[in-house]
């Protein structure tokens, strides 16, 4: 015979275990703030930007075909801004003591479909380096592309600068909170289901003609022996009271 479960019981099993699930969902959402307040480092973020433009040289003031071909270079230009080549020379100027490999971890460098400005963003626990790295790797480049490509084309558009009031982009603490909050909510109605899985005891007249298949004739009452006491006490003096009054 298959067993199905209806919406009632399912709503039983959740209000039975609402303790265990309330109990696991604030753990969570306590762990997490907890690491992102006091484990995770705060990363700060800064960015530059470079315009990939039409050459110094005497050209028409607007050129389809070298606008798209600044595009076509684009790409090229962000391998090359990532590379040893240029990231070895901001690591000397600035006196890093990190590997180009380790500094490129820290940088990123994309564009919008179609824009000829390229972003250098860089992510550091110090504000103050994330802006020196990100504007010294738009300098280095700056002038290093013209020997590796025969080209002068870059400029920096907009250097990056530490704000007043600088913030970490990483980590977001109420973020972290609040996916803690979804997962140890969900995790503690799958616990609470997988125990009312796992929980094979007999409880209720409806366990036992679940499990004999039989319906029910009759049941006897479990009375506290305090109860019995009492019944019996106020019997007795009820009878006493009979008595005098007679």
């Amino acid at each position: 015979m298959e067993e199905t479960i209806s919406l009632k019981e399912l709503m039983q099993t959740l209000r039975k275990r609402m303790t265990l699930i309330v109990l696991i969902t604030v753990a969570a959402m306590v762990l997490s703030g907890a690491v992102s307040f006091f484990v995770l480092t705060p990363i700060y973020q800064s960015t530059t930007q470079l315009l990939v433009n039409q050459s110094k040289q005497e050209q028409p003031a607007y050129n389809v075909s070298e606008i798209q071909t600044n595009l076509q270079l684009i790409n090229t230009y962000n391998q090359i801004m990532t590379s040893p080549r240029i990231l070895d020379k901001v690591i000397a100027d600035l006196d890093l003591g990190m590997t180009a490999s380790q500094l490129k971890n820290k940088i990123s460098v994309e564009s919008a479909k179609d824009s000829q400005v390229v972003n250098v963003t860089v992510q550091d626990p110090d504000p103050n380096q994330a802006t020196g790295i990100a504007n010294k790797v738009a300098e280095v480049f700056e002038k290093d592309i013209v020997d590796l490509m025969n080209v002068d084309n870059v400029n920096i558009l907009t250097k990056a600068e530490v704000g007043a009031n600088a913030s970490p982009v990483k980590p977001q603490p109420l973020l972290n909170i609040a996916i803690a909050a979804i997962v140890g909510l969900m995790l503690g109605v799958g616990i609470a289901f997988l125990l009312e899985y796992l929980d094979n005891t007999v409880k209720t007249a409806e366990d036992i003609e679940k499990l004999l298949e039989l319906p029910m004739l009759g049941a006897v009452a479990n009375i506290e022996d305090q109860k019995i006491q009492r019944k019996v006490n106020s019997s007795r003096n009820a009878r006493v009271r009979s008595e005098q009054v007679g």
